[in-house]
C-alpha cells in the first residue's frame, strides 16, 4: 500500500510585487494554515515517510511549519523540478521514488498539483472528492491511497481519495 500526500503551499504574501515569484514567502494566513495542516496529519497518522517540496520560498517554508507542527524531523528533498511542475512531471518524480516509501508528501504548486490529484483520484469519500474538483485552495491537502507496491505502479485513475482536507476545515 502507498499513500501520496499531495499538499499545496499556503498562502503566499502578494504585498511586495517586485520580489521574484521564487522567493516569495508565506503570509500571515499561511503562516497561521500550516501548522494546522501538520498537526491534523500527525492525528490522522499520516506522517510522511519522505517529503518531496519544491525549492520555492512558500512551498519551503510551507513544510518548515509542517514538520514542527508534526514534531519531527522529516526526510526532505528539495526538487527544483517542482517549481510550478505540469502534472506529469510531478507524476515522473513521484514515480521514481525508492519502494522503501510507503508515505510520501509532495509540497508543490497549483495548477500541477490540483491537476494531477484530480487525474489520480476518480473514486474514494463523495464528498471529499467534490471538494477537491471544486477548489484546491492553498494549504490544501489530498490524500491519495493505492494497492500497489511500488511508486512505478501509480497511473492515471487508480488512486482511491483518503480525505482531501483544507485549513478552514481545521481548527486553529
Amino acid at each position: 500500500m502507498k499513500t501520496l500526500i499531495l499538499l499545496r503551499h499556503a498562502k503566499s504574501d502578494w504585498d511586495a510585487p517586485s520580489t521574484p515569484d521564487l522567493e516569495r514567502p508565506l503570509s500571515e494566513r499561511g503562516r497561521r494554515a500550516a501548522p494546522l495542516v501538520g498537526k491534523w496529519l500527525r492525528k490522522e497518522e499520516l506522517v510522511p515517510d519522505l517529503v518531496l517540496a519544491s525549492a520555492a520560498q512558500r512551498a519551503q517554508e510551507t513544510l518548515g511549519l509542517v514538520t514542527q507542527a508534526i514534531d519531527g524531523q522529516l526526510p526532505v528533498r528539495s526538487e527544483q523540478d517542482l517549481y510550478m511542475a505540469e502534472p506529469d512531471r510531478i507524476l515522473a518524480i513521484v514515480r521514481g521514488v525508492g519502494d522503501e516509501v510507503d508515505r510520501l508528501l509532495v509540497v508543490g504548486h497549483n495548477p500541477g498539483l490540483e491537476q494531477l490529484a484530480r487525474g489520480l483520484a476518480v473514486e474514494g469519500k463523495k464528498k471529499a472528492l467534490a471538494r477537491m474538483t471544486a477548489k484546491f485552495p492553498t494549504g490544501a491537502a489530498a490524500v491519495i491511497e493505492y494497492d500497489v507496491a511500488s511508486w512505478a505502479d501509480i497511473a492515471p485513475g487508480t488512486g482511491k481519495l483518503r480525505a482531501f482536507v483544507r485549513p478552514k476545515d481545521l481548527k486553529e
